[in-house]
């Protein structure tokens, strides 16, 4: 298990071998050993299940003993409360082979075990940014004590934070806990492939002068290949029957695009007779972790998820995955495909279920990507100016006050680069509003953040997002899931109502109590339904093109079942008059215009602004635009500076968004939903006027 320049502490290799059973460490494994004992910022890429966690783990472990680090010195972060729990009683082990503990703390764990916790710091602690935020903020903890010896940070799904506004909080909490350390605190970035990870580095760093080191495990020349299939079964109801039906005796991970989807279709398999699970983010934490280890020990079993289990929860080896329908991207199918193949002999495998028509061709056009080898990049959100504002409102709750003229010293070189490149402007609204006040040149929380995010001791900007305010759905006194209030079923012409779904039953509703937010039913064997709030899906302009790709005849060289293949045809038949070779197509039915760009909900956004905002409708694949006189028009429209138009109403989505200046927080929702790259590349295609004039 040698390795060249700096290796693992010998403990740790005699561990490896004859504690885990491992003749030697994954490629990644060994690759990172220098790179993180070095001291350097790393960012580590490897498949699902490719051993991230160790990789940085050991070096790190071995670094603590080796230099003998005192108190908490490791902070391993990861997004999900479910992916915590899951690792701490591998990284405990970890842990005490070289006698140092860890800790795991969390929005789920209790005050006793908190206290216990900041009266002996463990030496790694197990977290989230929104506890970090939550730690930073309290009086009860010593910062200095606590987090004064800090030396690395190790970021798990990386991925996942830099794509969101949790990224950003993310970063501005590592910046503040740089400056109570007094040090540079050495940061390990673990993820999935990634389109961009030398990018990705450089934003987790913020700052440019710091060494950056990037590794990847590579596939091997002579690894087998993944084992792909794309069938269209055209229902929910099908899609059941066949999983039912096929690798009988297996363990199967079943992946819905939606909750509902997900509660359909583990209804209908119960209903088969299957053992199935279910896990959504609408379940109880503790009903979706007795799930979780039902499904690790059992076989011939179906768990169906949603993204949930997408991320590196462990739930044991994994016989099949099945997608119903296709994910969003390459990237988290790339996720979803390395949960198998992971014991000796077995081939990674996924079989798609495409349940419809639009899916099939998604599903089409994502491997044909995916074939091409194409990974989608990971974008941080632009202009995050409510998190700047949350973190100097944050700093105001952790200090009791701040300099105002020294602010800057918190965030280091992020105040010049990065998050808190606006801060300026902010910190001056924040004063001017009475978010912030000032005393003897010291800000402190004023009278409007405390009417803004006051209620229960600020616990609203300890997060960067918001959650739906649902009801919690309580069947005796077992709390089974939440549900919208919007999804509250009405009774019927009859007075009959009907049930709604959840965890895969049905239920009755007998009782709502709205002072409490809480749903009393009993279970019931009709037929049930429900539904949760969502937002139209915006795909990206690589993946809507793919699509037209495939509609113009290439196709992703993955098996096919026949019914794919009769799909495929009918569908290249059905929409040949919306693609063209030699360009885009154009047709008009009456006053509208349609535009078959295929590129995206975000592009033809933007470019229906560039054309002044006319008056129509955006979808994925077509663009609707009413009273387009000269459809020249659209070769000749610049998109520079052009920005979707986005109702004023929606900018209380944006959290944070009382803090900033109404129209600021407009024209960053509005940004973010730019696509102004995809919207130039269809103005510089020639348009193809259809033949037909038909409707889409």
């Amino acid at each position: 298990m040698s390795v060249k320049g700096p290796t693992l502490n010998p403990a740790i290799e005699f561990h490896v071998v004859n504690d885990l059973g491992w003749p030697r460490l994954r490629p990644l494994q060994e690759a990172a050993v220098g790179p993180v004992r070095s001291g350097a910022d790393c960012i580590l890429i490897a498949p699902t299940a490719g051993g991230k966690t160790e990789a940085a783990t050991f070096p790190v472990l071995s670094s603590m003993v080796e230099e003998n680090w005192q108190g908490l010195t490791v902070l391993y972060v990861t997004p999900l409360r479910a992916l915590l729990n899951n690792l701490h009683p591998r990284i405990e082990k970890y842990g005490a082979w070289l006698g140092r503990t860890v800790g795991l703390w969390h929005g789920d764990v209790g005050d006793g075990p908190r206290r216990r916790i900041l009266a002996d710091p463990p030496d790694i602690l197990l977290t989230t940014p929104e506890s970090l935020e939550a730690m930073l903020v309290s009086r009860r903890v010593d910062h200095d004590r606590f987090f004064g010896n800090l030396h690395t940070i190790i970021i798990d799904e990386l991925h996942s934070f830099a794509a969101s506004d949790r990224g950003w909080h993310l970063l501005g909490v590592l910046a503040r806990l740089e400056r109570i350390a007094g040090r540079d605190i050495q940061r390990v970035g673990l993820s999935a492939t990634v389109g961009n990870p030398e990018e990705i580095g450089q934003w987790l760093q913020g700052d440019p002068r710091r060494e950056l080191r990037v590794v990847t495990e590579e596939a091997p020349a002579d690894a087998p290949q993944p084992d792909i299939t794309l069938d269209f079964v055209g229902s929910e109801a099908n899609a059941a029957k066949v999983i039912a039906a096929l690798h009988r005796g297996e363990k199967r991970l079943v992946f819905c695009e939606s909750r509902r989807k997900s509660e359909h279709i583990a209804r209908a398999l119960r209903d088969m007779g299957v053992e199935t699970f279910v896990s959504h983010s609408s379940l109880p934490a503790d009903e979706r972790r007795r799930s979780e280890q039902a499904f690790a020990e059992a076989q011939n079993t179906v768990i169906v998820a949603t993204s949930t289990l997408e991320l590196g929860i462990d739930i044991g080896d994994l016989d099949r995955v099945i997608q119903v329908d296709a994910p969003r991207t390459v990237a988290s199918f790339l996720q979803r495909l390395g949960r198998t193949g992971r014991r000796p002999g077995t081939v990674r495998n996924t079989l798609f279920l495409a349940t419809d028509s639009d899916a099939f061709l998604e599903a089409a056009g994502l491997l044909l990507l995916w074939r091409r080898g194409f990974v989608e990049p990971v974008l941080p959100p632009p202009h995050p100016q409510h998190l700047v504002a949350q973190q100097l409102l944050a700093l105001a709750l952790q200090e009791g006050a701040f300099d105002a003229t020294a602010w800057r010293s918190w965030w280091g070189e992020a105040a010049a680069s990065g998050l808190m490149t606006q801060a300026e402007e902010v910190l001056a609204y924040l004063r001017a509003e009475g978010f912030l006040v000032e005393d003897g040149g010291r800000l402190m929380i004023g009278p409007t953040a405390e009417r803004e995010f006051g209620r229960r001791h600020f616990m609203d900007l300890l997060s960067s997002f918001a959650a739906e305010r649902e009801l919690r759905v309580i069947a005796g006194t077992k709390e089974i899931g939440f549900i919208s209030p919007l999804a509250l079923p009405r009774a019927d012409a009859k007075g009959e109502q009907k049930a709604i779904l959840m965890n895969g039953r049905a239920w009755h509703v007998e009782t709502v109590d709205w002072q409490r937010f809480v749903v009393y039913v009993s279970q019931v064997s009709q037929k049930a339904d429900v539904r949760w709030q969502s937002a139209p899906i915006a795909l990206s302009f690589e993946l809507m093109r793919a699509q037209r790709d495939v509609l113009l005849g290439e196709t992703p060289d993955v098996p096919h079942t026949q019914r794919a293949e009769d799909r495929l045809a009918s569908l290249r038949e059905r929409r040949a008059a919306q693609v063209a070779e030699s360009g885009l197509v154009v047709e008009r039915a009456g006053s509208d215009v349609q535009l078959w760009s295929w590129a995206g909900l975000k592009a033809n956004e933007t470019l229906r602004a560039a054309l002044g905002g006319a008056e129509g409708r955006s979808y994925n694949d077509v663009m609707v635009i009413r009273g387009l006189d000269d459809t020249a028009d659209i070769s000749r429209t610049s998109v520079d500076g052009a920005v979707p138009a986005i109702p004023e109403e929606m900018a209380r989505e944006l959290k944070f968004s009382a803090a900033l200046p109404h129209d600021v927080a407009v024209r960053i929702l509005a940004e973010r939903f730019t696509d102004a790259a995809g919207a130039e590349d269809v103005t510089e295609h020639r348009l193809v006027r259809a033949v037909d004039g038909g409707n889409p």
